[in-house]
């Protein structure tokens, strides 16, 4: 199955993850790449001293190249590719930036929906997809067509946003409004999820403050937030990627473990965002 992505951004059936992820290598540096590599070392179980030589590594909807970046400069054999033109742009200015000429990283446009394409790329040691396989239009279907990717004994490293019941049916149309308006629409929807992010945690702070106030006798310290979130990544360019991420679906833990079970996989991690707003991250292993 293959499709315009330039057509669907255009007509408002999909955002434009690739321009977002232009903007953000204007801000990369190696505070942020290794960053990213913290993220995969820790997730893939990867040993001080040790790397990913001899594995092979697969980036489905690469967006900015960072991971593949990361798990290239972790020795891996690398294969990104993206469904969005600009997505495929980005990766491949990074692979051009820190590894010219690099045979053991290639780059390609290619949707998680074309299993002609997948069928077409063999096994992985790691099959890679943060936050991607839900933007698909297709989520089960593109859970299901990047199993085979994985080769025996190797792992899946994906994370797929939560389900928040009625929350997300309300974050899915706040979403379609952003891409179906027009750019002064969009300011103003994006500006009413920033106030409506700074505003919702206030009365856990307050709660908060006053306590540590009664206990000690003054407000805690609050220090400022990392210059570098974990993962590497960029909290304006998150924030634009959540508002306007558009195809959107949502999947419950217990969901995606029951999905990978019947199809022989071992979960090793699973890291949850509480049952709350954001992804949960999960690691299988195919036995």
């Amino acid at each position: 199955m293959t499709t315009d992505a330039a057509a669907e951004i255009a007509s408002g059936d999909r955002f434009a993850f690739g321009e977002n992820w232009a903007h953000f290598l204007e801000l990369l540096d190696d505070d942020r790449i290794a960053a990213a590599e913290a993220s995969l070392r820790t997730r893939l179980d990867i040993a001080p001293g040790d790397d990913l030589g001899g594995r092979t590594f697969v980036d489905i909807g690469s967006g900015s190249g960072l991971f593949s970046l990361a798990a290239r400069n972790l020795g891996a054999t690398v294969h990104s590719f993206d469904y969005d033109p600009q997505s495929v742009a980005c990766t491949a200015e990074l692979r051009n930036r820190y590894h010219p000429g690099d045979p053991d990283w290639t780059v390609e446009q290619g949707s998680a929906l074309d299993t002609e394409y997948l069928g077409k790329l063999g096994e992985f040691d790691i099959v890679y997809s943060w936050g991607v396989l839900h933007h698909t239009g297709a989520m089960w279907d593109a859970l299901a067509n990047v199993a085979p990717l994985v080769g025996r004994r190797g792992l899946l490293f994906i994370a797929i946003y939560n389900d928040q019941g009625q929350a997300s049916n309300r974050w899915a149309r706040v979403k379609e409004r952003y891409n179906r308006s027009g750019p002064r629409q969009r300011r103003a929807v994006l500006a009413g999820v920033q106030v409506y992010q700074a505003v919702k945690p206030l009365p856990t702070l307050v709660a908060s403050q006053a306590y540590h106030f009664a206990q000690h006798g003054r407000f805690r310290h609050l220090p400022k937030s990392d210059v570098v979130p974990s993962r590497g990544m960029d909290r304006e360019r998150d924030l634009l990627d959540w508002v306007g991420g558009w195809p959107f679906e949502v999947a419950t833990p217990e969901a995606i473990f029951d999905f990978y079970r019947d199809r022989g996989f071992t979960m090793l991690h699973l890291v949850t965002c509480g049952g709350g707003l954001g992804c949960n991250e999960f690691v299988f292993r195919r036995d």
